[in-house]
């Protein structure tokens, strides 16, 4: 009660964005509901149906990270003046976005199922023709035990990530601060770049020889039908740029502070450097999926008689705007982390425009760095499967 009590008085932007994870979970739960109709249309094809079922990780993992982050950026998520007198302390406020997050997947999810029971013509009007009946399973019955208890794997999977992301850490963290140590970023980035080679040379290796690349399939086709190891490999470069996010935004901020920085340099710099834990890992994930998203177009281009299916288009929009949200999300936080900062500045003399150009000089730096490391990953990645 005490969720839906702040979810009503809540700012219109954090509205939107709880909207927005509906949104997300709902393009997830069809995803999983069609993959139900697709089984119970082929009783036979167990196996293609599990492989479809596979393929709704990926956005069941962004749907999770975008929830996430969300919660965390919601203001009555955090720890205020007077909240521990009133009894919502640091786990209890944690509960509470846990609780935000659940229900705000869970209206997602039901308004999914209606508008799948709608579109196969179980509410009592015609099914949709303007969809294959493949991807509903229209005539066949639906187990509707299963798919809730499918449907219910959306809202779960958040609320855990959520309680994870926000637990207090008072108990292991430094006496001071009240959270948990740091690692410096730099440590990451040497086993993320390994690991994306790793992936690289995995792929490479398994791929030469078998025949991986023949064949006019789709994407999911085309790579399940594909050597193990290329799959891993794919999987694990993936990774590997996800794990090396916060390094390469420190390596960023290094970058600008080099040599004798001016005072626009090295306020950048020293942005990047303190914000690379908050913004590496969404900008990781993001370059992630720009490397997968790359692949998956060189992948159709090289096989042009298979179009791009609905249900691909749906699981890439909805991959796609999750981790763009949850990176812009997460700038918006670094925003309102340094609010005191900035308020500083601008009280030592620092004018407007010197800071949108530090900003602009910060997200420069930042697409240097990391989209040629993105394009290198996605070519090299696609060439055991377009060659």
């Amino acid at each position: 009660m005490l969720a839906l009590r702040l979810a009503r008085g809540s700012h219109p932007l954090i509205l939107l964005r709880r909207l927005c994870v509906a949104l997300a979970a709902a393009g997830t739960g069809f995803l999983m509901l069609s993959t139900i109709g697709h089984a119970a249309g082929h009783p036979s094809a167990a196996d293609e149906s599990l492989l479809r079922l596979l393929w709704c990780t990926a956005p069941l993992a962004a749907t999770a990270q975008f929830a996430v982050s969300t919660a965390r950026t919601d203001p009555a998520a955090r720890l205020q003046r007077g909240m521990t007198a009133a009894g919502l302390g640091p786990l209890r406020l944690t509960l509470l976005a846990t609780v935000s997050t659940a229900l705000t997947c869970v209206l997602g999810v039901l308004v999914a199922l209606l508008v799948f029971l709608r579109l196969r013509g179980d509410l009592g009007g015609p099914s949709a023709v303007r969809f294959d009946a493949d991807l509903l399973g229209v005539g066949h019955p639906l187990p509707l035990v299963g798919a809730l208890m499918l449907l219910a794997t959306v809202p779960l999977t958040a609320a855990v990530a959520t309680a994870v992301a926000l637990r207090p850490r008072h108990e292991a963290g430094d006496a001071e601060t009240g959270g948990s140590p740091r690692i410096a970023p730099p440590s990451g980035l040497p086993w993320g770049i390994a690991m994306a080679a790793a992936g690289l040379a995995i792929e490479a290796y398994t791929s030469r020889g078998t025949g991986a690349h023949g064949g006019l399939l789709p994407l999911p086709g085309r790579l399940i039908g594909s050597p193990p190891g290329v799959l891993a490999g794919w999987a694990l470069s993936t990774f590997g740029l996800v794990l090396a996010g916060p390094g390469l935004v420190h390596l960023c901020g290094r970058l600008l502070c080099a040599g004798r920085p001016g005072a626009l340099r090295l306020l950048s710099g020293r942005v990047l450097q303190e914000e690379s834990h908050r913004l590496g890992r969404p900008l990781g994930v993001l370059c992630a999926v720009g490397s997968a998203a790359y692949a998956a177009m060189k992948v159709y281009e090289a096989s042009p008689s298979r179009p791009f299916g609905l249900l691909t288009a749906i699981g890439a929009a909805v991959v796609l705007a999750c981790v763009t949200a949850s990176a812009l999300t997460a700038a918006l936080e670094s925003r309102s982390a340094r609010a005191r900062t900035t308020a500083a500045l601008r009280r030592l003399g620092a004018s407007a425009s010197v800071l949108y150009r530090a900003a602009a000089l910060r997200a420069l730096a930042l697409v240097i760095v990391l989209a040629p490391l993105t394009w290198t990953v996605a070519e090299m990645a696609t060439l055991p499967l377009v060659h």
